[in-house]
């Protein structure tokens, strides 16, 4: 299984020193909200406070047609495009790009992430440089509503949550209108092929090409 540091360079986000709390990234989800706004009383006059629990950094680019949930946090250098839908909870670094139609809820994005295409992404986190092709999305919630349990190489890990996306690593790149399904973890420098449906634990440095069909990057 992977753990925050594994997964994730936290020096790239402002989350760093909550997230080294937890052995596992996904366990961070569970008082983001609490956490962001803590976090948004410590900023400086970079930011401004758009409304109630929205700070917005005051180089960032936020289209008339975007919404704002709060509480959330826009960082330096970041586009969020017309019609984005940003619900709440959600921590956006610095250098992003939250595109058209895209919909945030409960997630943290390091710096450089791109979301640019009609993207969902729910109750999730995206390390560095992490890239959704147009399309794809994170499916937090299973079929049966039943808590997600994640299995790899024969372990299993109960994560005593309901609503658990996907844990993206750094530079890893997910196709075009794939699925990332509940309990997704995505190893560093992965890529995921387009129209994949992926679920489980995928090493690093791995090209996801369908289910059973994994190979290791040269």
């Amino acid at each position: 299984m992977y753990c925050v540091e594994e997964l994730f360079d936290l020096e790239h986000t402002m989350a760093s020193e909550y997230l080294r709390q937890f052995e596992y990234p996904w366990l961070a989800l569970k008082d983001l909200k609490n956490e962001i706004i803590r976090l948004g009383s410590t900023l400086n006059d970079e930011y401004e406070e758009v409304s109630e629990h929205v700070w917005v950094h005051k180089s960032a680019n936020v289209f008339p047609s975007a919404y704002l949930g709060a509480p959330c946090i826009i960082g330096a250098n970041t586009e969020v495009r017309h019609c984005a839908f940003v619900r709440g909870s959600a921590l956006v670094g610095e250098g992003c790009v939250v595109g058209n139609s895209v919909e945030l809820k409960n997630v943290i994005l390091f710096d450089k992430v791109q979301v640019p295409h009609y993207n969902y992404v729910g109750d999730s986190i995206l390390g560095h440089y992490a890239h959704m092709g147009a399309g794809s999305i994170t499916s937090n919630v299973k079929a049966d509503k039943q808590n997600v349990v994640l299995k790899h190489k024969g372990e299993t890990l109960e994560t005593g949550m309901k609503k658990f996306g996907a844990m993206v690593g750094d530079y890893v790149e997910v196709g075009c209108n794939s699925v990332l399904n509940p309990g997704t973890v995505v190893g560093r420098h992965s890529n995921i092929y387009p129209v994949s449906c992926v679920r489980g634990v995928i090493e690093d440095h791995c090209i996801y090409k369908a289910y059973g069909n994994v190979v290791k990057k040269k």
